[in-house]
């Protein structure tokens, strides 16, 4: 019984981490992609909050067009 816990517990977490870890690997990639930093399309380089650059990236997938940073 407990060990059935211990597994669960186990294979919730490894799930949790495996579905989480490709969300930052894309930003690695979208930054080497589009040769621009972070603070390109998020308000701080640390936050996953889009500016408006982000939000037309998010649903055109280029930057071309895109309205200029603040």
């Amino acid at each position: 019984m407990k060990l059935s816990r211990l597994l669960l517990a186990v294979g919730a977490i490894s799930t949790a981490f495996v579905m989480t870890s490709g969300l930052s690997f894309a930003t690695q990639a979208y930054t080497k992609k589009e040769k621009k930093p972070c603070t390109t399309c998020h308000v701080t380089a640390k936050s996953k909050e889009l500016n408006d650059v982000g939000k037309y990236y998010e649903k055109k997938k280029t930057l071309e067009g895109a309205p200029a940073p603040k």
